[in-house]
């Protein structure tokens, strides 16, 4: 099974005034979903809206998971692979160079420079973008001191990660918008991905740092990762949902000043 071409224009619905940023371009949708047939099934819904997915541990030992990336991949769209890969260098340098040939466009990986610097050789010269992960929105100061972390702040730590991916020659970092506005102020360069994210109205779920699209994108965000909100939306179907988060996302934008 294959999907459709990405060359469809919005819906009436998405007129939205002319940018130097595409929305669209910035929305990336969590497949966190059951199985291979939802995720089949939610990019088939998705068509003319969204052409960037992520893909990550709900679906990695799912049978046919390769299978779909080359699908979306074939089909003219984007893969984010979320695996948050952690091991020794080697293994990640092997694992990062046989995701490049797969076609993904962003890779999550976690750990020290030395790590980062492995991933980075392992990707050669491809176009794959690395990101780094700074502390997960499910998260809070409570959750980082049980894990002795307590001398500092969830925003320490964040800058922290994210200066040292920064040195190690990542591309960019996996961060809340709560702490994405000082992130930006550390690095003009550092791509910033922001799951978490939640619409006014939405149910919290387990996200303890979460923020608005409009809010994460003022604060510096340059992509946004959204599962839950589009996928089993609290009213509407998922296409609507998006539909709704695209002009959101479109408005903090053409309103931003970088």
């Amino acid at each position: 099974m294959t999907f459709g071409c990405v060359h469809h224009s919005l819906p009436v619905t998405m007129n939205f005034p002319m940018s130097t940023v595409n929305a669209r371009d910035r929305l990336i949708i969590a497949l966190d979903l059951p199985g291979i047939d939802e995720a089949r099934a939610m990019v088939e819904q998705l068509d003319g809206v969204a052409d960037f997915f992520k893909i990550g541990l709900t679906l990695q030992l799912a049978p046919g998971v390769e299978r779909l990336i080359q699908d979306v991949i074939a089909s003219g769209k984007k893969v984010f692979l979320d695996y948050k890969y952690y091991d020794i260098a080697e293994t990640i340098r092997k694992t990062v160079s046989m995701a490049a040939k797969l076609g993904v466009s962003f890779l999550t990986i976690h750990g020290p420079g030395t790590l980062v610097k492995a991933a980075v050789e392992g990707r050669g010269s491809s176009p794959l973008k690395l990101f780094t992960v700074t502390v997960l929105t499910n998260l809070d100061q409570s959750d980082m001191t049980e894990m002795g972390y307590s001398e500092h702040t969830v925003e320490q730590i964040v800058l922290h990660r994210a200066k040292k991916a920064l040195e190690a020659g990542c591309d960019g970092v996996i961060a809340s918008g709560r702490e994405a506005e000082a992130i930006r102020q550390l690095s003009k360069r550092l791509l910033i991905v922001t799951p978490g994210i939640r619409p006014d109205g939405s149910p919290e779920d387990d996200q303890k740092r979460k923020v608005t699209p409009a809010q994460a994108i003022a604060a510096g965000a340059d992509y946004l990762v959204i599962g839950r909100p589009i996928t089993s939306p609290p009213s509407g179907t998922p296409k609507e949902a998006a539909v709704r988060i695209l002009a959101e996302m479109q408005s903090a934008f053409d309103t931003r000043e970088d």
